[in-house]
């Protein structure tokens, strides 16, 4: 019988110890009930605790970021350690996954756990990205984003971001973007609330970063209560009057900016402004001592700053740092240690005219690039262009990552502080990729390219429900966050082969295939015909989609010849890539329909394409953004060309 033993009582390494008891039973259940114990300086068993407990050295530079996982076993027992309490975590989960154990969705019947014996294992690395987080998006509910808490865990990534859950929540429990087929319920700002602690618990639990942002600050500054921001869209609720005072000046008017709380700016140049967006931080930072970094972001609208004659003196990013240099005086002097991130959101990509950061220690620069295509990474002899210029109110939004890079190089020039990327991959990009084998390819790209322009990891704003039919997507971005040089080529056979056994390479050429007849690049509108009305009319495209109806008919006889398969998580594999064949099917036609210019019929098409795949929407919730593909795919339907954020 194993014993589990605990080199130090801490909570993280107490639920490490469970979950390795769990597994160890799961995978032997004849090996029993492993007692697990509290025993510093214990020389048998599994033996869980941090480095310097079993006298090894570490390598962390900071043991709050550096994630450094050791593990020196034999069948029977031996360490598994860690910089830190979540890298003990780490650890245990890498000695499972080394023995055979695979998470490829979030929840029990997403795992594959081996029935055999444990195998000793000898593995040490510090994770090659500090950064490794991920945030709410979409339409998710409670209890997929608190699987999704548990699931980013056993995948290593060591960061939670829970902005505005509010926002993202009652999307779900309104049921607003998958048609008729779910009534609508009623979910409410204080209960979200209460489940916002729940995650913050749960992601502790696993001793995860905890970062806040999101544009919640401003109407927060202004006394607003950001759960309300459905209410004044829909003019249910008015401003009170002395907040005008406090608005961006937009063509002479200081107004709500496309009548929505969150896309609104302010007037900046005021010092009355700053100051209340700086209380509501430092009211925020001292309410909430458990998180590691809080962000200096604006408002979420797009070419809204104030044109007054004092805000037109400087850009954005010179009133981000003005505040940034107050705020960390004022922590500083409160002995606060929290980091503060200063986002390149929109017109912040910009460099400043002015204004110098004055204690880099406070601030990592966080890279945002939403505007950005997808169809290409950084490469060694990238060759960066000039910078756009900054025009108030009037900028070109850069498209390719070299223009991307270029302004976030300028951005940085002055400002000697790391840097993180706050990415879009599973936002967008994964739904202009229906086979999801093209963005699988760029994740390992982007994340290799990292190290290349001295960027420090990834935060993403994705869906945290987005495994249909399959999650490799978000293995290989966390893997390859871990470890920059791991095989894409292995992994992908390691990760197909075990779920879908014998006949995985025919499901990776389906997947591929409706990928190309898709073709990232087309679906992003950069590939119209000579020509074209907008960015997606392209008849040569069309002829390439009609491939995906003879492409569903192969899925679908692949998924009656192993229908019947006996491991769990290939049956729901399975079961996932049926829907998928209907699913490849249907948006095919729409987009054939809008490939041959008939944008009319599309939308049609569209539309009742989310009603009839919509009643689908309670059986595949877990694994499938329904509500986030039907809004943003919509969008690409409607208006076109590539997002101007």
């Amino acid at each position: 019988m194993f014993t589990i033993k605990k080199m130090r009582d801490d909570q993280t390494i107490s639920f490490a110890a469970d979950e390795l008891k769990k597994y160890l039973w799961s995978m032997m259940p004849k090996s029993g009930n492993t007692p697990i114990s509290l025993e510093p300086g214990a020389t048998e068993g599994f033996r869980l605790g941090l480095l310097e407990d079993f006298g090894l050295p570490n390598e962390a530079a900071d043991p709050t970021w550096d994630d450094v996982v050791h593990i020196d076993t034999t069948a029977e027992g031996g360490i598994l350690a860690g910089s830190n309490p979540r890298s003990v975590l780490f650890a245990v989960y890498r000695f499972l996954r080394l023995n055979g154990c695979r998470w490829f969705y979030p929840g029990p019947e997403g795992e594959y756990v081996p029935m055999k014996a444990v195998e000793g294992q000898k593995y040490h690395h510090m994770a090659d990205h500090r950064v490794r987080g991920y945030t709410i998006e979409g339409d998710p509910s409670m209890e997929q984003v608190a699987n999704w808490v548990d699931y980013q865990a056993k995948l290593e990534l060591n960061m939670f971001v829970p902005s505005d859950p509010y926002v993202y929540l009652r999307r779900y429990y309104e049921r607003r973007n998958i048609g008729n087929n779910r009534p609508a319920e009623v979910v409410t700002a204080e209960q979200c609330d209460q489940w916002l602690r729940t995650l913050e618990s749960e992601a502790l639990k696993r001793g995860m970063l905890l970062k806040e942002g999101g544009h919640g600050n401003i109407p927060c500054a202004l006394g607003l209560n950001p759960a309300d921001r459905e209410e004044y869209r829909t003019g249910e609720k008015q401003l009170p009057e002395h907040v005008y005072q406090y608005l961006a000046l937009m063509k002479g008017k200081r107004t709500l900016f496309r009548n929505d709380i969150y896309y609104t700016n302010l007037c900046m140049s005021q010092p009355e402004v700053r100051r209340m967006l700086i209380n509501r931080y430092i009211e925020n930072i001292q309410n909430n001592p458990h998180l590691c970094m809080t962000g200096i972001g604006f408002a979420d609208g797009t070419r809204n700053h104030c044109e007054c004659e004092n805000c037109r003196k400087l850009n954005p990013s010179d009133f981000q740092i003005m505040i940034a240099n107050e705020l960390d005086e004022e922590l500083t002097a409160r002995g606060i240690d929290t980091k503060v991130a200063l986002s390149t959101y929109v017109d912040m990509m910009f460099p400043p005219i002015r204004e110098k950061i004055k204690n880099p220690d406070r601030f990592w620069l966080q890279f945002t690039p939403i505007s950005r295509s997808y169809s290409a990474s950084i490469k060694e002899d990238t060759v960066l262009p000039e910078p756009l210029p900054y025009v108030r109110n009037a900028w070109k939004a850069p498209k390719g990552i070299d223009q991307c890079m270029a302004l976030f190089h300028a951005r940085r020039k002055d400002v000697k502080v790391p840097a993180y990327a706050y990415e879009y991959h599973f936002w967008r990009a994964q739904f202009r990729d229906p086979g999801l084998m093209i963005i699988c390819r760029r994740l390992y790209e982007d994340v290799r390219s990292l190290k290349l322009v001295d960027i420090d990891g990834y935060q993403q704003d994705g869906s945290n429900k987005h495994f249909f039919p399959h999650g490799f997507h978000q293995f290989i971005h966390a893997e390859t966050l871990v470890n920059r040089d791991c095989d894409y080529d292995a992994l992908l056979d390691d990760y197909f082969s075990l779920l879908f056994g014998e006949d995985y390479q025919e499901v990776i050429k389906y997947l591929t295939a409706v990928s190309e007849a898709f073709g990232e690049k087309y679906m992003a509108g950069e590939e119209p015909a000579a020509g074209a009305r907008d960015p997606l009319h392209n008849p040569e495209r069309a002829e390439k989609l009609e491939q995906v109806y003879e492409l569903a008919a192969v899925a679908r006889n692949l998924v009656n010849k192993n229908r019947k398969t006996p491991v769990r998580v290939q049956a729901l594999a399975w079961r996932l890539l049926e829907r998928h064949a209907e699913f490849a099917a249907g948006v095919a036609e729409v987009f054939q329909t809008k490939a041959r210019g008939y944008d009319k019929l599309a939308l049609e098409k569209m539309d009742a394409f989310i009603e009839s795949f919509g009643r689908h929407d309670y059986e595949l919730e877990r694994w499938m953004d329904f509500g986030l593909f039907s809004r943003l795919t919509r969008s690409i339907i409607v208006k076109m060309p590539f997002v101007e954020q």
